[in-house]
């Protein structure tokens, strides 16, 4: 078993020399100098997370879905029952979810993860059994989990993280699936952020206008019983980080930073889906601030909270098409794109190469 120390242990920076030579390079390629927008950034960063230039193309990706339950679902705030949750890991098992399609069309492997489904799943195909509990408490009646299961989620995802690099995965993808996670996402947000509950809970899988002002109500009500300041961030320090999220999110939270971490730890590149991956990479960036250099936010989600995370951690979305879907959709569907930024770097010819006149000739 890897502990979450020793992971945290083995993150180091980003390396800046790979990083000043890949962006050298892309000013001898045969294009004008940062043509290419963002994705010149991608290259550059992922030149930073392999520690050499040019990078490492980022395939196969390997995707991971962490699935669990939330007792803040007893309040009211989804309109979709419990039981989705167990559902929904038998359709990505049988392959029949959108993020089977969309890894299908990617290339991507998928592996499910029962990290804290409140059932008896049976054993299938790609699913791994790493449940820690039946899902959480009600986070707006005190602590959603003991900090020692947020523990064991942590190290689960650390250890998923591990075994899919080991396999081959060269690009992790972070999935998720739990009914009533954007609103543990909202208070992770409000605490990690310091920005107000109205401004960062979203409307999930869909609420009308009573349901969604009761469930900024009981994000607020979680976060004064778990002794958090509304619109104050948390202290630094890792203890405050995993109080935090022991006392407001979720298990798929604790296991998807904990992926993050892994990834870090292994120098591979991992692409963040959507509000729930944003809210645990906060809590990873607080566990392990030099995490989120490896880290690629693959699209922007219609919730206000991951717009807001994002802000936070410093990362640009590579795409924005409205998804509220999760299950690692967004992150799939910008794959290709880093996979591309890559591929220029070693194929794209340079000026002096090509026989071509640069501007300055």
């Amino acid at each position: 078993m890897t502990s979450l120390g020793e992971t945290i242990g083995a993150i180091r920076p980003v390396e800046p020399g790979p990083m000043a030579e890949a962006r050298a390079h892309q000013d001898r390629l045969t294009k004008p100098s940062g043509s290419l927008g963002v994705l010149e950034d991608v290259a550059v960063r992922l030149a930073g997370i392999a520690g050499t230039c040019p990078p490492p193309l980022p395939v196969p990706a390997a995707l991971a879905i962490f699935a669990a339950d939330h007792g803040v679902h007893a309040q009211g705030v989804s309109p979709w029952p419990q039981e989705v949750t167990a559902q929904m890991v038998a359709n990505f098992t049988a392959g029949g979810a959108v993020a089977n399609v969309f890894a299908a069309e990617v290339g991507a492997s998928v592996t499910v993860v029962d990290v804290g489904v409140a059932a008896d799943l049976p054993p299938a195909p790609r699913l791994l059994a790493r449940k820690v509990a039946y899902g959480t408490a009600d986070l707006s009646q005190g602590p959603a989990m003991t900090e020692e299961q947020a523990t064991a989620a942590l190290t689960a995802g650390i250890e998923v993280a591990r075994d899919l690099v080991d396999a081959g995965g060269r690009c992790l993808v972070t999935g998720d699936m739990g009914i009533a996670n954007t609103t543990a996402s909202a208070a992770l947000i409000c605490a990690f952020t310091g920005r107000p509950a109205a401004e960062v809970t979203g409307r999930g899988t869909g609420v009308d206008d009573a349901t969604y002002e009761h469930k900024i109500e009981i994000v607020r009500r979680g976060l004064r019983a778990n002794g958090i300041t509304e619109a104050g961030a948390v202290p630094g320090g890792p203890g405050e980080a995993l109080r935090v999220l022991a006392a407001v999110g979720g298990l798929e939270h604790a296991a998807i930073a904990g992926f993050v971490l892994g990834a870090a730890a292994a120098r591979v590149p991992v692409i963040l889906d959507g509000v729930i991956a944003g809210a645990a990479a906060l809590v990873a960036g607080a566990l392990a601030p030099d995490a989120v250099g490896y880290c690629l936010a693959g699209h922007r989600s219609a919730e206000p909270g991951h717009t807001a995370a994002l802000a936070h951690l410093g990362l640009d979305p590579l795409v924005d098409l409205r998804l509220r879907l999760g299950e690692g959709t967004g992150g799939l569907l910008a794959h290709p794109l880093i996979s591309a930024a890559a591929r220029v770097m070693h194929e794209v010819a340079t000026f002096d190469s090509a026989g071509v006149a640069d501007k300055g000739e």
